[in-house]
Formats: C-alpha cells, sequence, structure tokens
C-alpha cells in the first residue's frame, strides 16, 4: 500500500496526477520548438549550439530569441496574475477597429423616463395635404391669373358666434371647388357618432388644421384660403376667405382678419340670432368700414329640431335679420346703406351641415329656368321676401292678404319654404320605391347604395344635388362686397400714417400693381413642424416677387427713427390655402400673400417697402391693430428645469408671434408673465408653448387678473417736488376725469395727432370744456392712447412758458412712466389727469436737462396721486349664458356666490331657451363655466369676455382694515387685501408711503395733517 495514495486521515486520494496547466505548457512548448528538433540530442546540441553562439557573439541570433520567448511564455504560464489585471474581453479597438473612442462609465447616466432606443420622432402640428396639391375645378394658374385682376377679385371674412357654421360654410365652399372624397362620404355633423363610424380628420373642418383645434372641434387660429367660384351666370371670381374662430376669447383673431378684407360675411345661427359675439364682430366691421353681408344659417334647425311650419319659420327668419339691422344701427359710424335685406341680395339661407345654400335670385333662376318664365331672376326675386302674397288660383303678387283671402300665401312661404318643408318630408318618411320616382322627377338621381344610408345622410345627398354649388353667395359677394381696386382709396385714408399727398399714398389709393412695394403684414403662421414663421398680408400697391429685398417696419416705427426698421430678404411667396400652399413667382397689390424670410424682425404686426422706389422719407406705417379686448387675465411661467429658462424664452417669443393680444412681461420678482383674453386663450397657449415651440415642462401658477389705478377725488392741495440738483420745481395736481373721456382715447376718437384747435374742439363739443382746457393737453398715457392725461394749466405771468416748452419731453416722459407703473401695485393708472400748475425752472439749460426733470415729473406724478384718493379698479366680465328656463334659478346662485349680478333675463323669441345676461369680476371668473355646468347639469352654456372696468370697493391704503389668513375677504376689505396680494407676489414692501415722493419736510408735515397716508 503507497501511503503517498491516502490523507493524514486515511481517506484514499489517489496517486499524484499532472494538472490540465501542465499539459497545455507542455503542449504548447511542444508546438513552438517541435519543427526545429526531432529528439532530444539535436535540443542538446542546438542549446549547446546557442550557448557557443552566445558567447562567441554569433551572428545568428534567431534561435537564441526564440529561445528566449520561450522562457518568458513559460514564467507567464507558472506567474500569479491579479483579478484586476485578468482580461475577459476584447478591447473596444479589437472589436470594432483602431480609431474608435470607448467611453467607460461606472453607473448607467441615461434616466428610466428615457428610452434605450428613442423612436423617431416626427414633428407635425398641422393637418396638411401629404403629397401634392389637390385636385380642384380650376387650375393653379388660373387662380394666380385672376388675382392679378383686382375687378374680379373679393376678400372676405368669414365670421360669427361660436358653433354657427362657419368653418362649414368655408367647408361647403372648398367641397364646390375641391376632390374632397371624404367630405362627400362623411356624416353631417349632427349625427350621433355612436351610431356610425368616426369620420376622418380631414372628412370636415378644412380650415381647422391645427392638431389642437381637431382635438377641441373649435376653431382657434384665422386660415385663409384662396379659390375660385362662379355665380348664377357662370361667372368666375377669385375668393380670398379667411375663416376666424367663434369663441369670445380669440376675438384678437377676428380683428386681424378684418385687416385683411374688403368685406364681412356674417354667419348667424337661425334659431340662437344675434348673441354677444356677433355684436362685437359687427362693431369691429363698422369701424373697419367693411360691408356687410349675413349668411342666415342652420335653417335646418327650424324644421327638425323646433319643427316650426312655414309661415312661423319665416317669422323667426326675418326676426334673426331685424336683429341684425338692428345692432348695425346702433354702431356710431354705421350707414343706411348698410341695411341688409333679402330682397337686396345681400342675404344668404343656408345649412351647411345638409351642403346647401341659396339667396332670392339664385332660388329665382330655378323657377325661371324651370317654368320658362317670362321675368328675369332679379326682377322675380324681388317678389319673394316681405308683405308680398301670391294667390296659386289667381297667379298674381299683391301687396295685401286681403284682397286675396285665405288662399293668399306670402310669396316666401309658398315659393320656397313650402317646397324645402316638402323635400325633408318626402326624404324622411317615404322608402326607396316611393321615393326614387319622386326624385328623379326633380333631376336627382342617386345610387341605390344610396338609399340604404341613414336619414340624415340621405338628407345630405338629396339636397346637395337640388340646390347644387353655392352660386348665391357668389353672387351676393361679387355683388355687396366692393373690390380691392373700389375699396383701396377708403382702406388707405383710414390705415395709412403717412402723407396723403405723397407717391405711395396715391399708389395705395389706385391699388396700382406698378407703384412702390407697400405689404400690410397682419398675422403670422408657424410651419407644419414648427421650425419657421411665414407672414401674411395684404399687398395695397406694387407687386411682390421671390428673392426680393424689402424694408420691414415695425408697429413702433417713426419717421427719422430706424430702430424698429430692419432688411429682409423674400425667400419665398406662396398663396396660403390652409392645408396647402400654391408657390407664386409673384403677386400684385389687391392679394393676399404669405411670405418667407420676413418674419425674423416682427413681433405682432408690420408694414413691408421695397429698397428702391421709396425714400425715407415717405416711409410710414400702417395703423396697428386696435382691440375692443384687453388681455386682463395672467399666469406666471417658469420651467421645472432650471436651465432650460432659455428654450422657454424662446418659446414665448413666439406665442407673441402667432398670438395677436398675447403679451409676456417680466416682473421685479424675476417671474415670467403671461397675459391672455381668458382661460381657454391661456389654455392654448400653455399647449403650444409646451408641445411646439419649447419642448420642454413647464409650472403654472393660478391664474390672476391685472389691475389698474385711478383717484376718487382731486388732490387735497398742490404738490411740489423738486429736482436732484434742487434747481427744477414742478407743482401739479390729480383729478379723475369725465365719464366716458377714457374710452375715447382708448378706441381712438381723440387723437393728440389733431390740430390743437380740433382737439379742443372735441371736449369743448363732448364734455363742454373750455376750449383753452382742450388745446392745453400734452399727452395721454402709457403710451398714444393711454387713458390718462397730462395737460399744462400754468399762467403766462407765473411760468416762463418758453423753459417749460424746452423741457416738455422730459415732462412727458416722466408722466408716461409713472401712468405705466402706478404707486400702489405697479400697475397702469386710467382715467386720471395730471395737471401742472407751476413750473419753476433753471436758467441754464444744462440744469434742466432730461435727468434732472424726468424724476421729478414722476415723482410729482406720484405724489399728486397719493393725495387725491387713489383707488384700485377690477377688471369685469360680461357674460351670455344660454339655459332651459328650469335652470334660471340655478344660475342666479352660481353668480352670486362670485360677486356677479343679472343684468337682463328674458326668453329667446323663436326657442325654448333662457337668455341671461351678467356681470361678473374677472377676478372671480375662474371656473365659472365649470360651475355653472355643474349646478345646471350641464343644460347651461356661456361665453364671457371683458367689458369695463370698476373700483374695487374699499379704501386700499386703510391700514385699519383687517385681513384675516386664510379667509377670503369682502366688502371693503377687497381693496386693501387686493394691494397687498399683488405686491407681495411682485416683490414689494406691503406699505405704501408718500415719504420717498416727497423732499420738503413742511410740505410732508401738510399732506399727512390732511390725512393723506
Amino acid at each position: 500500500m503507497d501511503a503517498s495514495s491516502y490523507d493524514e486521515f486515511g481517506n484514499y486520494i489517489g496517486p499524484e496526477l499532472a494538472s490540465s496547466s501542465e499539459e497545455e505548457e507542455e503542449s504548447d512548448y511542444e508546438a513552438v520548438h517541435g519543427d526545429m528538433a526531432d529528439g532530444p540530442g539535436e535540443i542538446d546540441q542546438m542549446d549547446e549550439q546557442s550557448d557557443q553562439e552566445d558567447h562567441s557573439g554569433g551572428e545568428s541570433g534567431g534561435y537564441s530569441e526564440l529561445t528566449a520567448m520561450a522562457r518568458r511564455m513559460d514564467i507567464a504560464q507558472t506567474q500569479v496574475v491579479l483579478h484586476e489585471d485578468k482580461k475577459y474581453y476584447p478591447d473596444a479597438e479589437e472589436v470594432f477597429g483602431p480609431g474608435v473612442e470607448a467611453l467607460v462609465q461606472e453607473e448607467d447616466t441615461q434616466p428610466l423616463t428615457e428610452p434605450i432606443i428613442a423612436p423617431i420622432k416626427v414633428r407635425k402640428f398641422q393637418v396638411d395635404e401629404e403629397a401634392e396639391l389637390p385636385d380642384t375645378s380650376y387650375t393653379k394658374e388660373f387662380l394666380v391669373d385672376l388675382l392679378g385682376y383686382p375687378a374680379m377679385t373679393r376678400n372676405l371674412t368669414v365670421a360669427g358666434h361660436l358653433h354657427h357654421g362657419k368653418t362649414a360654410l368655408v367647408d361647403l365652399l372648398v367641397a364646390s371647388t375641391h376632390v374632397w372624397p371624404e367630405w362627400d362620404k362623411a356624416a353631417p355633423m349632427a349625427t350621433p357618432t355612436t351610431k356610425m363610424p368616426k369620420p376622418s380628420e380631414k372628412a370636415f373642418g378644412y380650415t381647422d388644421v391645427h392638431q389642437l383645434e381637431r382635438q377641441r372641434g373649435v376653431s382657434l387660429k384665422a386660415m385663409p384660403i384662396s379659390l375660385v367660384a362662379q355665380d348664377t351666370k357662370g361667372k368666375s371670381y377669385a375668393l380670398n376667405i379667411i375663416d376666424t374662430p367663434g369663441h369670445v376669447n380669440f376675438f384678437d383673431e377676428v380683428v386681424a382678419s378684418l385687416r385683411l378684407a374688403d368685406g364681412l360675411v356674417l354667419v348667424v345661427d337661425a334659431v340662437e340670432g344675434v348673441m354677444a359675439n356677433t355684436e362685437r364682430i359687427i362693431q369691429a366691421a363698422v369701424r373697419e368700414r367693411l360691408s356687410i353681408t349675413l349668411v342666415v344659417n342652420k335653417v335646418d334647425r327650424l324644421i327638425l329640431e323646433l319643427k316650426l311650419p312655414p309661415a312661423d319659420a319665416y317669422y323667426k327668419l326675418k326676426l334673426t335679420i331685424e336683429e341684425v339691422n338692428a345692432v348695425i344701427a346702433a354702431c356710431p359710424l354705421a350707414t343706411s346703406s348698410m341695411c341688409l335685406s333679402p330682397e337686396l341680395g345681400n342675404v344668404c339661407f343656408a345649412s351647411t351641415s345638409f351642403g346647401w345654400c341659396f339667396s332670392l335670385q339664385s332660388f329665382a333662376k330655378r323657377y325661371v329656368e324651370e317654368w320658362d318664365m317670362p321675368v328675369s331672376p332679379k326682377d322675380l326675386a324681388k317678389r319673394l321676401w316681405g308683405d308680398i302674397y301670391y294667390h296659386p288660383e289667381r297667379r298674381t303678387f299683391m301687396r295685401k292678404r286681403a284682397e286675396g283671402g285665405k288662399d293668399a300665401k306670402r310669396s316666401f312661404v309658398h315659393f320656397i319654404l313650402e317646397p324645402v318643408y316638402k323635400l325633408f318630408a318626402l326624404v324622411t318618411s317615404e322608402d326607396e320605391p316611393n321615393l326614387r320616382p319622386a326624385l328623379e322627377a326633380l333631376g336627382i338621381h342617386l345610387r341605390k347604395t344610396d338609399y340604404v344610408m341613414d336619414v340624415r345622410s340621405l338628407l345630405r345627398r338629396v339636397l346637395c344635388q337640388f340646390f347644387g354649388p353655392p352660386t348665391g353667395f357668389v353672387d351676393m359677394c361679387s355683388a355687396h362686397v366692393k373690390s380691392p381696386l373700389d375699396s383701396a382709396a377708403i382702406k388707405t385714408e383710414h390705415l395709412f400714417t403717412g402723407n396723403m399727398d405723397s407717391e405711395v399714398a396715391q399708389a395705395m389709393r389706385s391699388c396700382s400693381a406698378d407703384g412702390p412695394l407697400v405689404i400690410s403684414v397682419v398675422k403670422q403662421y408657424p410651419s407644419s413642424d414648427a421650425s419657421q414663421f411665414f407672414a401674411l398680408g395684404r399687398i395695397f400697391s406694387g407687386t411682390v416677387t421671390a428673392d426680393q429685398a424689402v424694408r420691414v417696419l415695425g408697429e413702433n416705427y417713426t419717421p427719422g427713427d430706424d430702430e424698429d426698421m430692419a432688411l429682409a430678404t423674400v425667400s419665398g411667396a406662396w398663396l396660403y390655402c390652409s392645408r396647402y400652399k400654391i408657390p407664386v413667382s409673384g403677386l400684385s397689390a389687391g392679394s393676399w400673400i404669405l411670405l418667407g424670410g420676413v418674419d425674423g424682425s416682427i413681433s405682432k404686426t408690420a408694414t413691408i417697402f421695397d429698397t428702391t422706389t421709396v425714400s425715407e422719407d415717405d416711409l410710414a406705417i400702417i395703423r396697428p391693430l386696435q382691440f375692443s379686448a384687453e388681455s386682463v387675465m395672467k399666469i406666471a411661467v417658469e420651467p421645472v428645469v432650471p436651465t432650460e429658462l432659455p428654450k422657454m424664452l424662446s418659446g414665448l417669443r413666439k406665442i407673441g408671434k402667432t398670438y395677436p393680444l398675447a403679451q409676456t412681461r417680466v416682473e421685479e420678482s424675476g417671474e415670467h408673465v403671461i397675459l391672455g383674453t381668458g382661460e381657454l386663450y391661456l389654455d392654448c397657449i400653455m399647449h403650444d408653448l409646451r408641445c411646439m415651440y419649447s419642448e420642454i415642462e413647464i409650472k403654472v401658477a393660478d391664474p390672476v387678473v391685472s389691475f389698474r389705478e385711478t383717484v376718487a377725488e382731486t388732490s387735497a392741495l398742490k404738490v411740489f417736488g423738486d429736482s436732484p440738483n434742487g434747481k427744477n420745481r414742478l407743482t401739479m395736481i390729480s383729478e379723475p376725469m369725465e365719464r366716458g373721456i377714457a374710452e375715447d382715447i382708448e378706441s381712438g376718437r381723440v387723437l393728440l395727432s389733431w390740430p390743437a384747435r380740433q382737439v379742443g374742439q372735441f371736449f369743448e363739443s363732448n364734455y363742454n370744456w373750455d376750449i383753452l382746457a382742450g388745446r392745453s393737453i400734452w399727452a395721454f398715457g402709457p403710451g398714444d392712447c393711454g387713458p390718462n392725461m397730462l395737460s399744462d394749466d400754468t399762467l403766462p405771468g407765473e411760468t416762463n412758458k418758453p423753459r417749460l416748452r424746452a423741457v416738455r419731453d422730459a415732462v412727458k416722459q416722466g408722466f408716461q412712466w409713472a401712468a405705466r407703473e402706478g404707486p400702489l401695485c405697479d400697475e397702469p393708472m386710467r382715467n386720471t389727469r395730471f395737471r401742472i400748475l407751476s413750473a419753476e425752472l433753471a436758467e441754464s439749460a444744462i440744469h434742466r436737462g432730461g435727468g434732472q426733470v424726468i424724476p421729478v415729473s414722476r415723482r410729482v406724478c406720484y405724489s399728486s396721486f397719493l393725495t387725491a384718493e387713489p383707488r384700485l379698479m377690477e377688471p369685469v366680465n360680461f357674460v351670455e349664458i344660454q339655459a332651459p328656463a328650469a335652470c334660471v334659478s340655478a344660475v342666479y346662485t352660481v353668480l352670486g356666490r362670485r360677486r356677479g349680478h343679472v343684468t337682463h333675463d328674458a326668453p329667446k323669441a323663436g326657442s325654448p331657451m333662457y337668455m341671461i345676461k351678467a356681470l361678473i369680476p374677472t377676478i372671480d371668473s375662474s371656473g365659472f363655466e365649470t360651475d355653472l355646468r355643474t349646478y345646471t347639469q350641464g343644460q347651461a352654456f356661456c361665453q364671457q369676455y371683458f367689458d369695463h372696468w370698476q373700483v374695487v370697493p374699499g379704501d386700499p391704503l386703510d391700514k385699519g382694515t383687517v385681513l384675516r389668513a386664510l379667509e377670503p375677504s369682502s366688502g371693503q376689505q377687497l381693496a386693501r387685501d387686493f394691494m397687498l396680494k399683488t405686491r407681495r407676489r411682485k416683490g414689494l414692501s406691503d406699505d405704501v408711503t408718500i415719504d420717498k415722493f416727497i423732499d420738503d419736510p413742511e410740505l410732508l408735515e401738510i399732506v399727512k395733517s390732511f390725512g393723506a397716508m
């Protein structure tokens, strides 16, 4: 027994075996030396020979190198290798080749929110034609050539209240001129979507291209489209149409669209009639001196929903037209020629959801052609409206019904409404065997598959064929909307701010294609991926071409000051047709044009001139847009990741380009504030900011409102202030202005650009001012149309008038500064008049420069303001609510909880709804619509917009007012509460003192003795 085969405990372990590593070493050694020696003898001889060669320094060293390498391999095989030095995987250079950079990271730096392989991101935010231009009933070249004849062009704005059918009317025009199979196959929008498949997103809303518009089902942007349409005589007209939103928050889009157009197509629901936004649109159109035409839409609701008999339906239609005429007549600038009536040809009747539209003349033309009447369609149309009756047996028209007895019917009822009613009844009640011959007798031929459709889709097919294309609409527009050639003089005199005797003004008046280039840019549109912007404008004169060098004048440009002027090159020109763009080499005066490459310096609107034909002396801008609404609701925003602030700022600049009334500011506390007209407006801004323009996460604060500062009484005493060098002194008082002056200034009814005599006559005739008081007005502020006034009431014997006139600009700048940032909470002033009573100025001009006069002017305005019982003003919204009679009490309850009150409450004539008009403070209007729908189970619908400013109850400077934490203020506490919270939000101190505005100790004691501050 071999003891080596057992361990110390007697366990058998077997003989010692050669390790696998030793076998590998031997095999490696043999592989290296196998070719050099066949046996041990040769190896020994080679070793000896190598030793001799090494000692003798022989020339052959190959064998010795191999031997040394073998020995090193033996050492490498037997030495100990640390774990961190072992090589388990090949290097990046061995795998990918030389020149590859390898980055080693000890942990995963990619956040869990990001996928390992990110999907390809497609930036597309609009619905547009994918491949090429769509097929139309005309060639694109014919459209472009027709636009070169201004007499054959009509520029139209389609506007109306929310959901009155504006976009559907444009869809009807597009479907009649474009190959649009989705529209032909789609069911009417009124069809319940639960009973049939959802229509394609391209089956409706041709001008609703924004992704948010598709999701919400409401238009948010004004979108243009250009097409060629024919009237009843077959004459072609080029129609530039812009579809506008109906929501009251987007009224700024309507105002911008009216600037482009020569006429307004007002769309009114036949059941709802004139609504709040309808009145505002009419007033804006009258201010812009536009022709007004009317489309009474949704006539089918009178038949299918209200089920009115034809005679009652006539009275409902007549009432709707009379309501529109009443609103037009109430406008100050309205004329008798703006009256609307079907027999005049400026009213159409339509049901755009069922695809038909007609005028009296187009309907009469059908009778004349069908029955071969010996009368013209125009003469017959005059007898189809009003108190004109038709006796079917005598076949005569008469003015009085008594002459024809009971058999006489109104001509409109007999010739138009009754046939339409019979057609509706026939389609909805008969089956195919009875329906087919009746329709074929009317010239309506349908496929067999059409008869198995649901009744509303079948009704749409029948009515589309019966009425045909909307030629009556084209008749109305061509006859009652002025062409660009005819309206050029009116628009030039109303909008151009330059010299009316200059060459530029003359070319604009004549709409000359050969004159200097003048383009008014009113809107900017992003590309489908929101990477660039295009400018939409109207060419007033001249011809624009691609690659043309132009001068872009901003809103703040003034002659002699080139700060707001930039040079640009037109990179491209297109006809904008909502879902597609038609590239053009150039367009002439009277057309709408979409320009690329000129948006860099444009913030809101701009005026474009060429660089060669117009001298700098003749440069002037086209008047900026004037809005009746104000951006009074605001939110504060900041990025979730602070390092992404530059992205947010870039997005805010783009927001200002696309939303005409959006404003962005930076408060003293550093927060970025966005101002808008309402909740939906701000919600859309935030969607675009997050998803389109900045693509970052943004935090939003709760919405707040803007305030205004005013005075309730005249200053208690004369207040003066000294300049920093002590050599100039101004004395002022402040007082409230008469009711209506602030509104006149804001609306532009009075301008300081007028001669002083004309300004004085305006205030003398309207407000019984002294003629000298009107002439002494120095400035309005803030801005040129601000609702505050600075006047010079100094006497020549007490004040050096030449010196005062020398520092007039500096005093005005101080006044503008004070009016823009009031002393209560840094909000603009309103309805305040500052009167300069005396001025003591230094003899040397160097001692009464702007650095000395501007600060004292501002401080004196503040001190006189604070001694005149300052008050805070808040915005108030007008609310229009539609609700059933059973929900009226719930509406009153919701309004009462938000400091609102009802001003009008009456049933809507011809409908089962009640119309409630109310006023509610804007600060309490957030969430009002949600509460209203909750309390009325979704039966009430409201629209609200800014209406006026009103004084907040209470004294904001009353330190005796007790404000309890976490409790809402009420009554006389509101003014103090609003002021303190606004100052804290802006990073200002709580207390407002007059001490820092008055340097003279004696005057300060007198002011305090009067109880001021």
